[in-house]
């Protein structure tokens, strides 16, 4: 029997600062989001970071907590139910960090019935800390807790047509009347040393001028060259003018190198240049969370204005909008009626 598991980030149970120090230990310990041997990552999360962010995490998340709970895990309730509404096959709901677990997801569609398991990563595209993680820890509890079950990874979507047209649907209709010199698509920011180990051939992801140009088996793994590839594709889809729009990468940490340029120095730069109506869209999210709702439609605005910028427009994500659940039902739908030999072939 077939079914289907959603996956997106997770969420701490509760902006008090006790819930965020619980989530943010998950997440931060992931040997894919801190990189480091796990001695080294000990010490810095758990003695450096724990003991000083939680009350900061905890006040942002304070700023944009609904009353139903945590946005992201609202949204993404929202929509799996309308997913499920219109699927043909069971759908659990899974987070890779927090209470709401993959390994709850699974049983749930274990409980049902469901042996082979449809795996949606909500994340358009790939990148060691989020698409791999999920993959790996939704191996990691299908081998330890259901044998039996088999697993099918629904590939990075940053270039899918369907995904394409619904973002660009969801920009288009956010943009009617608004009169904007310039449109950002910022993206989360990830280390460029993930870059590299995400590179297959070991050679090809030099992160320089031309590389995510270049043909190379090395782009199905590639972040960078995905962004870019989302920003090309939309800009065709609206047809936007060369100079009116551009990409940028958000919420780094530490002093290392990260994919540039950076979303914050973008905010500072533009009104300088007389980009002073300025919108701003982050495809790398498919439902709205801290990032988008406090770092960028909050902070970001505040960035901007205080540059001398006067209309500033946050892009809300696809979240649970008719279109999207649309696409994601049709293609759970057409993996539904597929044979097993068709999938592998």
């Amino acid at each position: 029997m077939k079914g289907v598991l959603l996956i997106n980030l997770g969420s701490p149970d509760s902006p008090n600062p006790k819930d965020v120090k619980r989530y943010l230990g998950e997440f931060l310990m992931d040997e894919r989001v801190i990189d480091v041997p796990k001695w080294l990552r000990t010490f810095l999360v758990k003695g450096i970071i724990l003991n000083t962010r939680p009350k900061k995490s905890a006040a942002a998340y304070q700023k944009i907590w609904w009353e139903e709970g945590s946005p992201l895990i609202v949204i993404s309730e929202r929509f799996h139910k309308k997913v499920q509404e219109r699927a043909k096959v069971p759908v659990a709901l899974g987070m890779r960090y927090g209470s709401m677990s993959i390994q709850k997801g699974l049983k749930e569609l274990h409980d049902q019935g469901v042996d082979d398991v449809l795996v949606v990563p909500l994340y358009p595209h790939y990148a060691m800390s989020s698409t791999e993680t999920v993959i790996e820890k939704t191996k990691e509890e299908q081998k330890k807790h259901f044998p039996n079950m088999e697993l099918t990874i629904v590939p990075s979507f940053y270039n899918h047509p369907d995904y394409i047209r619904a973002m660009s649907e969801n920009i288009k209709s956010h943009l009617e009347g608004v009169d904007y010199d310039h449109i950002l698509f910022s993206y989360h920011g990830i280390p460029e040393r993930h870059i590299r180990k995400s590179d297959p051939t070991k050679s090809h992801c030099k992160i320089d001028g031309s590389c995510c140009e270049t043909a190379s088996k090395a782009h199905a793994t590639c972040y960078r060259h995905q962004c870019f590839e989302t920003t090309k594709e939309i800009a065709k889809y609206l047809d936007l003018p060369e100079g009116k729009y551009s990409d940028s990468f958000q919420s780094r940490l530490g002093g290392d190198p990260w994919l540039k340029p950076y979303t914050d120095k973008e905010f500072e730069r533009f009104p300088t240049e007389g980009k002073k109506n300025l919108v701003v869209i982050t495809p790398a999210f498919v439902s709205d969370c801290l990032e988008t709702l406090e770092e960028i439609a909050m902070e970001g605005e505040e960035q901007f204005e205080e540059a001398g910028g006067e209309h500033y427009k946050h892009i809300p994500c696809l979240n649970d909008s008719d279109d999207w659940v649309k696409v994601m039902t049709r293609w759970i739908n057409e993996w539904s009626v597929t044979s097993k030999e068709e999938v592998t072939a």
